[in-house]
């Protein structure tokens, strides 16, 4: 009677125990770093409010959130359109001109009704959009450098329409465009209403869309994405025109509400807008973010301006401070954990 050797079953007990812990340790330590990189501006965004609540009687009250939200709004449009730009691994700093030079437009057409007003801007800013889109794709030039080129030509079209800034466009109280910018709607500045309905139509075009796929895929890894068959270049124009479209319509908006265009907004506002994109957890590298985040982002940075605004004895120059060092810590924290995902 013959006999045959079995591999023997393998059980908890035979493998050892330093082989085990490792996969899954390097498991979870792998989604609390993506957990905290996709989450964790929220966090503090929570533990900040919560601190600003208990410590300020009217920071918490109807009237001061309202404002926040309102004045958030804008810059979340513009931050909105950057998201995109920068999962693409690119950059555009041309949206602080184009958000001015949208309200100027607005203002300026507002006197050949709403529909220009509103339309002219975004055409304008739209077309800088294209442009800085195709000579970044098409010419294969800088980001960096195209989108500065941008900036300039917008702030001097701006100065031009204005003489120098000496004239001021205004748009008629009780106008459609002022109830745009002014109204409310179920307690919320109308801004807000369409700020949420535009991050959520950013949210379904990025996760579920074949052209999200290709924004992911072209920030990923641009030479892979073009193997695959992603139109590379026409992604890329379309989120620098996507970019400068949202501008042009925040500084619409932004002249709705104030009932002017002013020259002298969106300065730095660039910056600002890349700062609450990384803040949301977006990387500078491409590939990866999501525009829940950059929401999230704008809220952070806008509460700590409240806060400081809240204590009364600083300035708003250490908003500034606080928001770079805020970006700071995050770039910091999103390489550290990029590396740590890499190594597991």
């Amino acid at each position: 009677m013959t006999t045959t050797e079995t591999d023997p079953p393998v059980t908890t007990a035979s493998i050892e125990p330093g082989k085990t812990a490792q996969p899954v340790g390097s498991a979870r330590a792998e989604r609390l770093s993506a957990l905290i990189q996709q989450h964790g501006a929220l966090a503090v965004l929570v533990l900040v409010s919560l601190a600003a609540s208990f410590s300020f009687d009217s920071f918490a009250t109807g009237d001061n959130l309202g404002n926040m939200a309102t004045s958030s709004a804008f810059l979340a449009i513009v931050a909105l359109g950057m998201t995109f730009v920068i999962i693409t691994g690119g950059i555009d700093l041309s949206v602080g001109s184009l958000f001015a030079l949208g309200g100027v437009l607005a203002a300026w057409g507002s006197r050949h009704g709403t529909l220009v007003a509103l339309l002219l801007p975004l055409a304008v800013c739209g077309l800088i959009g294209v442009v800085n889109g195709l000579l970044v794709a098409r010419s294969r030039l800088a980001p960096f450098i195209v989108t500065l080129a941008a900036m300039l030509g917008a702030r001097g079209l701006l100065l031009a329409l204005t003489d120098e800034g000496a004239d001021t466009y205004l748009i008629g109280k009780g106008s459609v465009l002022a109830d745009l910018g002014q109204g409310k709607t179920l307690g919320l500045g109308n801004p807000v209403w369409i700020t949420l309905a535009l991050f959520v139509a950013g949210a379904v075009v990025l996760r579920r869309t074949r052209f999200g796929q290709h924004v992911y895929a072209v920030g990923g890894n641009e030479d892979a994405a073009a193997l695959m068959g992603a139109p590379v270049a026409r992604t890329k124009i379309l989120v620098y025109t996507l970019s400068g479209l949202l501008a042009g319509l925040a500084g619409a908006l932004n002249a709705a509400w104030l009932a002017s265009g002013v020259t002298i907004l969106g300065n730095g506002m660039e910056l600002e807008a890349i700062s609450a994109v990384v803040i949301g957890g977006t990387l500078l590298t491409g590939g990866l973010g999501h525009v829940s985040g950059s929401l999230v982002g704008v809220l952070l940075l806008k509460v700590i301006q409240n806060v400081i605004n809240q204590i009364g004895s600083l300035d708003s120059s250490y908003q500034q401070v606080v928001s770079g060092a805020f970006l700071a810590v995050v770039v910091i924290a999103q390489t550290w954990l990029g590396r740590r995902r890499r190594l597991m």
